[in-house]
């Protein structure tokens, strides 16, 4: 170890002349990095044990056992027969560096593989040869099955060493059994390239290295890691065929095939996971992979983008290119040539404005931008999703993913999806709808310019305005619903503007022939206008009805309209217009009162309704899953109201908490646990279903727990033997894991602000799950304190500084953990607590116990067969110093949770706890400054001067 602290010191770890390191921490990091690397999967520690063990300055960590892979020195035959083993299996394919040892001539160090078994007859054999042998001879026929071996190849390994070859009919695959890399030949062509592809699927082909330089069926290719940090392909081991250099030079590069798909080289003896030296994903060919990026970044200089095939036989690049083009608002085009063929729409801010949205269940691509250029897209990887997107020989792009089984690819998207999506095949200034048997329409105040043509079906020449335009204030506008924009070729963008200021823009200026809101997202914004012909406009589906784009045309179009409304207008019968005026009074007198009344009492509940994040269950499902509210599924009753068990049609067990209209908990309660608890993940927090509001109705539909709260068991003389001290601690430890979710690791910060044994709810194995967040507070990120006026919570669970003054901080849920530790050991409830010496209650109890060194007295007897010692007196420590009078001195749960589960860990020494007043045997009778309701929920009045 010590040694291992001087090549840390070696390193450049200083800044302005200080060392940036400490000591003690560096060696507990290496200690625990050693543990964590044992041999044997038994002998190393769970995670929970590893976080208390690094985050611990005092905790005396155990020594660590030999590694699964180390350093050794072997004799020359057992060398030689791992040697031949490993090649015999192919596991690994074998990459031997020694030095002889200069006083035992027949020893060699060698790095040794574990997971290799030694035949011990052959190592017998194997021995005598060598100690009847010359040395030298031995050395001889060592180095030379050393580099045999090197050309026996990798098959079913995921890593290529230098020098050694990859030949055709040799391949790597992925550490999962995922993707494979080899030469191959496409179909019956008799040319060969490098390519990655699927294993269970490999005519699915992802990715091919020497496109444009195929090798013939004469040639035998190799395919080498270099010294200089090279990727090369060669015939024979000697012409160059295809090379990719690194801009880096590392010392053991090495090449790996992830399970991404990703072909890596990286640098052996790096640290850093995600430091390649060269990668597969920064050179597409025709498909997109999930982890790899189209990327248009002209600052950077780095353009990547994918190309067909030319054929499905042949590899080569072919005449289609699926890119980014960022021309005022970015959009992904295939092109054909260089010229347009489709052309996806552009970016709306929240799709693209003619393909399908996402993000979906499957496809979920992340975008970045610079301002408003895109910069790169790409899919995220997900290890449990295959899933790829290709550009096929006929330029469409065609995703697919692959079933449960891993042997067959189903169908999901395509783009063009109709002959619409075509660029340009209806012609300048003209619409094209698909659902329409002529589907090219001329847009308002146009008309085909070539009739026989239309006619004829032929739409390519497209349409010409029927009347020029009057720039001198005789235009308006024409709006035109649901459309793909047209395409941008010469134009006018501002992303602040709002609607009305782009209308009275393009008024302004004579050649603007269309404007919209080029962005769909917060209400419509931006200003885009066209100053050219429209071209490429497609009528999309319902779903996209708020992409509207408005047309110049003369005012004169748009009068003709308007005059044809008013000519109707006046048709109709005078008689017939006051009989309507007079019976919409009189109708509206009679029931008007009725329809605002009944508008009121549902519009508070439908505003409330509308942002909550959670699916809504019927109320007549909700009433058939719990026999209508029966007493016989009645499990329980708080201050929220009743909980029902109940079973939904498809046999799900659900428990249903019903809010009571004598409940003191008003809707704020019950929206604030919807939106709290909806966006919480976690196995410590119990799990939200769903929540129901009709009418007066309001419910929250939970996960069902069969062993219903924590307090059912630990203060019941019978109930609580079941739970012993092992069981005591798990849920001890599951309870601080919830709370440090909550306060650390979660995306929101919350503080409960109601915990307490009753809130915490065991499922079948025991495991705790927090449960009723009506209460909880959301902290924002840098927030550690807040003042309220309106304090709720539970008597004897309430921190002082929270309960008096109002003061709410993550400290105070730490007190309420602390007396839940102490209640779960003790088996007593903290408020109401009576001992015959003194009139404390269970805080103040433990507080004198600890000083005088008696703390186990304070453990639960039924624990005495079960219970470990120093682990009792661990919690109890930590309970104390949860419950300390001041914030300032109560640890944070990253802390707490360190101690709670370090053995060796030197604790503080506790203070005095909150609340440690000896109450006066008629207590229950006097007066309290605390007001205390029938939920057991308190709030404090502030007194004011009249």
């Amino acid at each position: 170890m010590t040694g291992m602290v001087a090549v840390a010191r070696k390193q450049d770890c200083r800044v302005d002349g200080y060392d940036t390191f400490e000591e003690c921490e560096v060696k507990r990091c290496m200690q625990v990095g050693l543990l964590c690397v044992q041999k044997f999967a038994e002998d190393r520690p769970t995670m929970s044990s590893v976080i208390p063990m690094l985050s611990s300055d005092g905790a005396n960590l155990p020594l660590p056992k030999e590694p699964g892979r180390e350093v050794r020195t072997l004799c020359l035959s057992e060398i030689l027969l791992r040697h031949h083993v490993l090649s015999q299996r192919r596991k690994q394919s074998p990459l031997l560096t020694w030095t002889a040892d200069k006083d035992t001539p027949n020893i060699l160090n060698i790095t040794r593989d574990e997971t290799l078994s030694i035949d011990l007859w052959r190592m017998r054999m194997l021995s005598k040869l060598f100690f009847q042998s010359d040395y030298k001879m031995a050395q001889f026929f060592f180095i030379t099955i050393s580099f045999l071996s090197l050309t026996v190849g990798a098959t079913e390994n995921h890593i290529l060493f230098p020098y050694q070859k990859l030949v055709f009919g040799q391949t790597l695959v992925s550490q999962n059994q995922i993707f494979e890399t080899g030469f191959f030949s496409p179909g019956k062509s008799l040319k060969r390239f490098l390519g990655i592809w699927y294993k269970n699927t490999p005519d699915v082909v992802v990715w091919v290295a020497n496109r444009n330089h195929p090798i013939t069926a004469s040639e035998s290719p190799v395919l080498m890691v270099s010294k200089n940090t090279s990727l090369v392909i060669s015939s024979s081991g000697r012409s160059i065929i295809w090379l990719a250099n690194s801009s880096r030079v590392a010392s053991n590069p090495v090449l790996h095939l992830l399970d991404s798909g990703n072909l890596v080289l990286v640098d052996d003896t790096s640290t850093a996971t995600e430091e390649y030296l060269w990668q597969s994903f920064d050179y597409p060919t025709d498909t997109l992979l999930p982890g790899m990026k189209i990327v248009d970044d002209n600052e950077a200089g780095v353009e990547r983008y994918l190309t067909s095939w030319r054929n499905p036989v042949d590899p080569s690049p072919g005449e289609y290119v699926h890119r980014i083009q960022n021309r005022g608002l970015a959009q992904m085009v295939t092109l054909r040539g260089g010229r347009k063929k489709y052309r996806l729409g552009q970016w709306n801010g929240i799709c693209y404005a003619g393909a399908q949205k996402f993000p979906s269940a499957i496809y979920k691509p992340e975008f970045f931008f610079r301002e408003e250029r895109m910069i790169s897209v790409g899919e995220p990887y997900q290890s449990s999703l295959l899933v790829r997107a290709t550009l096929d020989t006929s330029g469409a792009i065609v995703c697919h993913t692959m079933n449960l089984r891993r042997d067959k690819w189903n169908l999901v998207t395509m783009f063009p999806l109709d002959t619409c999506d075509e660029y340009a095949t209806c012609g300048p200034n003209c619409i094209c709808k698909p659902d329409r048997p002529i589907r090219c329409e001329c847009l308002k105040g146009f008309a085909p310019k070539f009739q026989k043509d239309w006619d004829l079906q032929d739409w390519s020449g497209g349409c010409t305005r029927t009347k020029p335009l009057n720039c001198n204030g005789g235009d308006g506008f024409h709006q035109v619903v649901g459309v793909k924009f047209p395409d941008m070729s010469r134009f006018w963008l501002n992303t602040s503007m709002s609607l009305s200021e782009c209308r009275v823009e393009c008024l302004k200026n004579c050649g603007c022939i269309a404007y919209a809101n080029p962005f769909i997202t917060n209400g419509s914004t931006g200003c885009l206008m066209w100053f050219d012909d429209l071209i490429d406009t497609k009528q999309l589906p319902s779903a996209y009805n708020n992409q509207h784009i408005y047309i110049r045309v003369p005012t004169s179009e748009l009068d003709f309209d308007m005059g044809l409304e008013e000519q109707k207008e006046k048709k109709r019968p005078t008689r017939l217009i006051v009989i309507s005026i007079v019976s919409g009074v009189l109708v509206s007198a009679i029931i008007n009162g009725s329809v605002l009344f009944v508008a009121r009492r549902k519009r508070k509940v439908k505003r409330n309704n509308e942002d909550l994040e959670l699916p809504t269950i019927k109320m007549a499902t909700i009433i058939q899953a719990t026999s209508n509210f029966s007493m016989e599924n009645m499990i329980g009753h708080g201050g929220f109201g009743p909980v029902y068990k109940g079973y939904m049609p498809t046999g799900k067990e659900i428990a249903v908490k019903r809010m009571s209209r004598s409940s003191q908990l008003g809707l704020e309660e019950f929206r604030n646990e919807v939106m709290v608890i909806a966006k919480l993940q976690h196995r410590n927090i119990v799990r939200l279903l769903g929540c129901c509001i009709e009418e007066e109705e309001r419910m929250l539909i939970y996960e069902y727990l069969d062993n219903k709260s924590l307090d059912y068991f630990v203060f019941d003389n019978s109930r609580r033997t079941l739970l012993t001290w092992p069981k005591r601690f798990d849920i001890i430890m599951g309870t601080a894991r919830g709370i440090l979710y909550l306060h650390h690791d979660s995306r929101l910060k919350i503080i409960h602000r109601d915990l307490k044994t009753s809130n915490i709810l065991l499922d079948g194995n025991l495991t705790p799950k927090i449960s009723d967040f009506g209460l909880a507070r959301i902290f924002e990120e840098g927030q550690s304190l807040a003042r309220t006026k309106r304090v709720v919570g539970t008597y004897g669970y309430m921190a002082p500084e929270y309960a008096i003054d109002g003061k709410l901080s993550m400290k105070s849920d730490i007190f309420s953990l602390g007396v839940v530790v102490l209640e779960i050991i003790s088996g007593k409830k903290n408020r109401g607590y009576e001992h015959t010496d003194h009139y404390l209650n269970l805080l103040g109890h433990a507080w004198l116990l600890w000083k005088e060194n008696k703390i186990i007295e304070l453990m639960d007897e039924c624990l005495k067969n079960t219970f470990v010692e120093t682990q009792v007196k661990r919690c109890m420590q930590v309970g104390l110093l949860c419950v300390q009078k001041f914030a300032d001195d109560r640890p944070t749960m990253p802390s707490v949770f360190s101690m709670l589960a370090s053995d060796g860990a030197v604790l503080p020494e506790p203070k005095q706890p909150g609340f440690f007043i000896e109450r006066s045997s008629s207590s229950s009778n006097t007066s309290s400054p605390f007001v205390e309701s029938g939920n057991k929920t308190i709030t404090i009045t502030e007194l004011e001067a009249r």
